[in-house]
């Protein structure tokens, strides 16, 4: 039977995203499709898969990222599906651990990409919204006003994501200087 979840993850909390994937399996349900917050489970065998999530340097299609995902297929680790840049993967739970990042250096570079994501679309919403701001002062309100409190809040939102996920990258830095 399938069943369809709808929920919403931020990009800097993609290990809860993980997390919940992981519970979903341990209660019997295997991801089978992705979508923008959907989520399609199928039922299966409790805890049969260890599910990761992956944000690629390009886009899946990229000729790069198709030899990644071949490289992690040969590995005995199954692509799900994508959404823009984020792939989903997951590997069977008897074929032994499932870690993208082995050490702390790929775990800073994985934090960096999705860092830079994240700032990047707090900058392009940020903005749209300065310039709706000074639009509503300058009394063309009437027109620009959901739009600039849509673009602040998303902003707002991305840049406070920014910030967590830089420190996490200081912590991960850290504790690197720890075990050297």
């Amino acid at each position: 039977m399938r069943y369809t979840v709808h929920k919403v993850f931020l990009p800097w909390n993609f290990e809860k995203e993980e997390q919940w994937l992981n519970e979903m399996s341990a209660k019997g349900l295997e991801l089978v499709s992705i979508g923008w917050c959907k989520y399609i489970f199928e039922d299966g065998s409790k805890n049969e898969y260890k599910y990761r999530i992956e944000l690629l340097e390009n886009l899946p299609s990229h000729a790069e990222s198709i030899t990644y995902i071949r490289f992690l297929e040969d590995m005995g680790i199954e692509h799900i599906g994508s959404f823009f840049r984020w792939v989903y993967l997951r590997k069977k739970t008897q074929d032994g651990d499932f870690d993208l990042y082995s050490d702390i250096d790929s775990k800073i570079k994985h934090y960096r990409r999705i860092s830079i994501f994240v700032g990047v679309l707090g900058l392009a919403n940020a903005a749209p919204a300065i310039t709706n701001g000074i639009n509503y002062f300058n009394n063309d309100f009437m027109r620009n006003y959901p739009i600039f409190i849509l673009n602040a809040v998303v902003a707002v939102v991305l840049i406070a994501g920014y910030f967590i996920l830089l420190k996490k990258i200081i912590r991960l830095k850290k504790d690197k200087q720890l075990y050297e």
